[in-house]
């Protein structure tokens, strides 16, 4: 089976985001790479999207919550997404797109 890719508002301008901060450290040249790896790595996700583990937000949500990590060593992203088998197309819906660094979505905070 196929899905169909959409991407949330807020996963488009996180990419964006990733990108900016990418380019700062590095060439135009590479930092271009690096996002159509990332862009490569989403529309892997048309086949077999549950190969992916849960993310650690999964405890949080009622929603099922899986992630695909691209990226190596500090630069490691994690591509948060659901799997919708319930629509018309079968659908890959990605939520968010976070540095591995970045404190977990809906976890409580923990006071001192």
């Amino acid at each position: 089976m196929r899905y169909r890719i959409d991407f949330s508002s807020i996963a488009k301008a996180e990419a964006d985001t990733a990108f900016l901060n990418f380019s700062q450290f590095t060439t135009p040249e590479r930092a271009q790479a690096w996002y159509q790896g990332l862009i490569d790595a989403i529309v892997s996700l048309q086949e077999m999207p549950r190969r992916c583990p849960l993310a650690r937000e999964d405890a949080f949500f009622s929603q099922e919550i899986r992630q695909l990590l691209y990226g190596q060593g500090k630069q490691t992203y994690r591509i948060l997404f659901t799997v919708l088998e319930d629509q018309a197309i079968p659908t890959v819906r990605i939520l968010h797109i976070r540095h591995a660094a970045q404190k977990t979505i809906g976890e409580p905070e923990v006071e001192d």
